[in-house]
């Protein structure tokens, strides 16, 4: 099983989404930013807004890296509201 996330910094006011196979220590590491050029410690507010549990790594890459490429705030917060959309977004992938 794999992940999807999103976190969400209200002071910086932007969001992180990333994947991973253990999310509980994944978020831990953001929090504590055991990460040396993470993107993530810009702020200590981080939040989970999403999780999306995916059948495989592959399918959380593309959907990390669909989103990525939206760049949009506005994309960002429907898939949060209806994460159902992504689903939606796996099923007209082409293998």
């Amino acid at each position: 099983m794999h992940y999807l996330y999103i976190l969400y910094s209200k002071s910086s006011q932007k969001f992180y989404i990333g994947e991973t196979h253990n999310i509980d220590e994944r978020i831990l590491k953001h929090q504590n930013h055991s990460y040396s050029n993470s993107f993530t410690k810009i702020a200590n507010d981080w939040e989970v807004v999403l999780t999306f549990i995916c059948n495989n790594k592959e399918e959380a890459l593309y959907l990390e890296n669909f989103i990525k490429r939206m760049k949009s705030k506005v994309f960002n917060n429907k898939i949060i509201a209806d994460p159902s959309i992504l689903k939606e977004i796996l099923s007209k992938r082409k293998s």
